[in-house]
């Protein structure tokens, strides 16, 4: 369709082109005042930074010389930034910089061009001191009222135009020097010869601590379109951070590092960051991840971020690849009003051998060669309100489809079904060997151990042993729940299954690639029945620590109670299945009598009425058995006296801790259960003195030994 053609009066034609024409006349005016004046103006601005620096951060900054050289670009030299009372942080003998006029205009500070020659960054740490200090004094300064309104999208896209704005379209860089002294112990020093940006092209090189190494950080960047896309690489080797492994005691290199962003930009209120982030052959080492190196060998998540007015994301349509295997996580932090948690994983079903390979060398150590055919699928939903602990959620499953082991690898995982010989370790040293089978005659076939014992140690420890595959959710859930009020660790979810597994199967190291070991093999073992549930209850209480060098229910009964496992009383097999969780202060719950210490009877009464009402014991008023427990008469000479103050904490069934006495060479447990020279009694006599001048300070831990008791039985109930 054609348009009517629209005549417009020649007097508004006239009339718009003067108005042009005088904003062009007023323009130019004040460009030429400005530029006559630019000079003048250049020096206040740099003196209003300069004052604004010292006061607002306590920086003296100096700059020999400057001026403008051509319309938009400065030219100084000799600059120095120097925090009050510290080292100097920076000097920069030549510097150009040029700005685009265009976004000026409307108050945007947008790079064209940086020119650097010889210049110096230097981080100084002296114990507690840094000369970056003056970036925490300017924090504290702008700190704001709390209700007011923060607004974390805002943030995030501020900060990131900020940055990118400082990314010029051209930059030439030369001899820059960055250098940290760590307390003059660690010195690391990185000299970037050449740095350049020619149309986007990035190009850098780094010589590490002189000639170590030679870093390149390549790329291509377009800030105006908020991408950019950086592969950081090393000459002929490896990058390695010595430094970490000197400061943090972990050791960490790779091939390369690749970051990507491909766009930036708000997606409603949120503002939404996409790219991927990708490793080659990753090298872990540290002592709480794993006792030996963990090689990723190649990683890469794309990744879509959400930063909205109070939370920060990473969305679920983010995928992390590690070789053919693929799982797409959500990790939610809502700062206000409350603050939330949650972590979803989901992971499709897919080729089960595909994942086992994907998992990152040395995280399995007893797994190696292990192959399987089949197919799994696995999700994991973890929610929690900080303001409602009590309502977390949480669930986990590893789903199989036509799942099979084809064959063993390092480990079979079927070998306690027959004899075997069990070693214990303490403090990472072998205790020694013992043989689970008949050959053994403290070994106990599961028909010949009292239903006291077993009822109680499976209500206390894993009350649903015979029905559940490994794991029970709700246990993990709740052990969330209190570790979380409590702030700091102080129940695990760990099942009898589990337990067995670690002790069995794995060292007794406390690492995150032990404990996942664990759970795997859990999952193995009870999804694909390698052993029934008799046989590992029956292995269970055959190799469980129950005392300073004591295994096994066989050895434990004779050891406190001179019986074998099936005349064990109702009162007998509470009080064992009691030490489980910390075998190495049972001597301690006894009075110097042989009977049990008075604060032990509510946990007597609460577990025995928990065993009565499902129906595995008959109801009692008295304490169920609490008052006919007797320690052997043997052992009563080892007891402490009953005013004697021990502090029970130091002993659990991870750290072994002694409590130490006047006899520094030998520790509490071995005289009770070492040899009985002359010397030994010498030195038990001295241990009783110097116990009973324990001060208020161990009356406070006992006391705490009988409220930790107490819990246990809640705990339990739960």
């Amino acid at each position: 369709m054609r348009l009517p053609k629209i005549n417009v009066p020649k007097k508004y034609i006239k009339a718009g082109a003067w108005v042009l024409g005088i904003f062009l006349v007023i323009v130019i005016i004040l460009g030429s005042i400005a530029y006559s004046k630019r000079e003048a103006l250049l020096k206040q601005m740099i003196a209003k930074v300069i004052k604004k620096a010292d006061v607002d951060y306590g920086l003296a900054i100096k700059i020999g010389n400057a001026g403008f050289n051509g319309l938009s670009t400065v030219h100084m030299k000799d600059i120095s930034v120097v925090p009050k009372d510290r080292d100097t942080l920076s000097t920069v003998a030549d510097l150009t910089v040029g700005v685009k006029l265009f976004p000026l205009l409307v108050g945007d500070v947008k790079l064209a061009e940086i020119v650097l020659n010889t210049g110096k960054v230097n981080v100084v740490l002296k114990d507690s001191l840094t000369n970056l200090d003056f970036i925490l004094k300017r924090k504290k300064k702008d700190k704001k009222d709390p209700k007011a309104k923060i607004d974390l999208s805002e943030i995030a896209h501020d900060i990131l135009n900020q940055v990118l704005n400082k990314i010029p379209d051209d930059m030439e860089m030369k001899d820059l020097l960055f250098t940290l002294n760590d307390n003059d112990t660690a010195k690391l020093n990185f000299m970037t010869t050449t740095a350049t940006i020619d149309g986007g092209d990035l190009k850098s090189t780094i010589l590490v601590n002189g000639h170590e190494a030679t870093w390149h950080i390549n790329g291509k960047l377009k800030p105006g379109k908020k991408q950019m896309d950086v592969l950081f690489f090393a000459d002929g080797q490896k990058i390695e951070l010595p430094y970490l492994e000197n400061k943090l005691h972990a050791k960490l290199s790779f091939d390369t590092v690749r970051t990507e962003m491909k766009s930036a930009a708000y997606s409603g209120d949120n503002f939404k960051i996409t790219g991927s982030w990708s490793v080659k052959n990753l090298l872990i080492n540290h002592p709480k991840i794993a006792s030996n190196d963990i090689i990723v060998k190649d990683a890469k998540i794309d990744a879509d971020m959400l930063i909205g007015p109070n939370f920060v994301a990473l969305d679920s349509t983010s995928t992390v690849f590690l070789k053919d295997a693929a799982i797409h996580p959500y990790l939610k932090y809502t700062l206000s009003p409350n603050k939330i948690y949650e972590v979803k994983l989901h992971a499709d079903e897919q080729d089960a051998q595909a994942v086992l390979n994907a998992f990152p060398e040395g995280l399995f150590e007893s797994l190696d060669g292990l192959q399987v055919k089949g197919k799994i699928k696995y999700d994991l939903n973890f929610y929690l309100d900080s303001s409602l602990p009590d309502s977390l959620k949480f669930a986990s499953s590893l789903t199989p489809y036509n799942f099979k082991i084809v064959k063993w690898g390092k480990l079979n995982l079927q070998k306690i079904n027959d004899t075997f010989v069990y070693t214990p370790y303490e403090y990472g040293k072998p205790m020694r060997d013992i043989t689970i089978g008949p050959s053994n005659p403290n070994y106990t076939p599961l028909s010949q151990i009292s239903s006291n014992f077993k009822n109680a140690l499976l209500t206390s420890e894993d009350p649903s042993f015979y029905t559940h595959k490994g794991f029970v959710e709700e246990s993990i859930r709740k052990s969330f729940v209190i570790n979380f009020k409590e702030k700091k660790f102080v129940r695990g979810g760990s099942t009898i299954s589990m337990q067995l597994v670690k002790n069995v199967f794995l060292s007794r190291q406390k690492t995150l690639a032990r404990k996942a070991e664990e759970i795997l093999i859990v999952w193995l073992i009870e999804n694909n029945r390698l052993i029934s549930k008799q046989r590992m209850l029956e292995v269970y209480f055959n190799i469980i620590e129950m005392g300073k060098n004591i295994y096994g229910i066989g050895e434990a009964s004779r050891q406190y109670f001179g019986k074998s496992p099936s005349e064990l009383s109702i009162g007998e097999g509470i009080f064992l299945a009691n030490i489980v969780p910390r075998p190495k202060i049972a001597m301690f719950k006894f009075r110097g009598d042989g009977g049990l210490k008075d604060y032990m009877l509510p946990y007597f009464r609460y577990m025995g009425r928990i065993m009565a009402k499902r129906g595995l014991t008959p109801a009692d008023t008295s304490g169920y058995g609490f008052y006919n427990v007797r320690l052997r008469a043997g052992l009563r000479q080892y007891l402490l006296p009953d005013s004697a103050k021990v502090d029970t904490t130091s002993f659990d069934q991870d750290t072994d801790a002694p409590v130490k006495m006047q006899d520094e060479s030998k520790n509490l447990f071995d005289r009770l259960f070492g040899s009985r020279s002359k010397k030994d009694t010498t030195t038990k006599q001295l241990s009783v003195q110097d116990t009973l001048k324990k001060t208020r300070k161990d009356l406070r831990r006992e006391r705490r030994e009988k409220r930790r008791l107490e819990k246990e039985a809640k705990l339990t109930s739960q």
